[in-house]
């Protein structure tokens, strides 16, 4: 219990509360749609921002959310007008922003002491700052999921019917992208680049060994989401490797189980009534 003593590791606790329940409602918004690979794509756009604030001396967190943002804006625009299938417009945008982070990266003089951090997480720099930005995001994202929540469904399974009922489909598209790039840009703290697919990914695939409805898959997700991330944060402080990795390999752990639970569910006999 020393632990909660320091004040860094309470904001880690908090951040991770935080981050878990905006990642599982996130991914389980992507996985529905079936743009896991977005995740990637606006992830490693983001290192062209981390990139080029280090370069002009910004705040590379700003310039990675400006990234991310126009990133993920980009591939709707290029899908939506020009045709580009949205796989193609990931790849192009994922190797875009992996080339100008390396340029610049490599254009600024001396060495970047904090690149590890964003590509591999460290948790326990978290600032009061980084929860207040944490907090707001995720009330934001609450609320609009919670007034347009019946719209969300539609669109994400249907956006064809959702288009034929004359619903936002453009608004809901637009607002929603938007909210993924910005979770990306806070959740990098927390995982890093490398890992952050993993976050937004696995607790959905878990959910979906179990329920296959959106309402329950989220709730579900974002129960499995908080457990994996508060065990991979105490196990940190018990045999003191980086947390990020720990926080994946939980959740890889997780699904492994559930994957067993469900293939022998199967098998399990089943009473039936006349």
């Amino acid at each position: 219990m020393e632990i909660f003593g320091y004040d860094f590791f309470r904001n880690a606790l908090v951040g991770v509360l935080l981050l878990s329940v905006a990642s599982a409602v996130i991914g389980t918004y992507i996985v529905t749609r079936r743009l896991v690979s977005i995740s990637g794509g606006v992830t490693h756009a983001c290192f062209g921002g981390l990139g080029l604030g280090y370069f002009l001396g910004w705040n590379p967190v700003v310039m990675a959310a400006v990234f991310a943002v126009a990133s993920s804006l980009g591939v709707q625009w290029m899908a939506r007008r020009h045709r580009v299938r949205e796989d193609s417009a990931i790849a192009v945008i994922w190797a875009l922003g992996m080339a100008l982070g390396t340029l610049f990266i490599f254009l600024t003089p001396g060495y970047v002491p904090e690149l590890n951090a964003f590509l591999f997480g460290n948790i326990l720099t978290i600032t009061r700052a980084d929860l207040w930005a944490f907090g707001v995001f995720t009330l934001i994202l609450l609320l609009f999921v919670g007034c347009f929540f019946r719209k969300i469904v539609v669109c994400a399974f249907d956006p064809d019917f959702a288009a034929v009922r004359h619903m936002p489909v453009v608004f809901i598209s637009t607002v929603m992208t938007v909210m993924v790039a910005v979770c990306i840009v806070l959740t990098i703290r927390l995982v890093g680049v490398m890992l952050l697919m993993s976050m937004l990914a696995l607790p959905q695939m878990i959910a979906e060994t179990f329920c296959n409805r959106f309402k329950p898959m989220m709730l579900l997700s974002i129960a499995i989401s908080l457990g994996c991330c508060i065990g991979g944060l105490f196990l940190a402080t018990v045999i003191e490797v980086p947390c990020s990795a720990l926080i994946v390999l939980t959740m890889t752990l997780a699904y492994i189980i559930a994957r067993i639970f469900a293939f022998f569910r199967k098998f399990a006999p089943r009473n039936y009534t006349r």
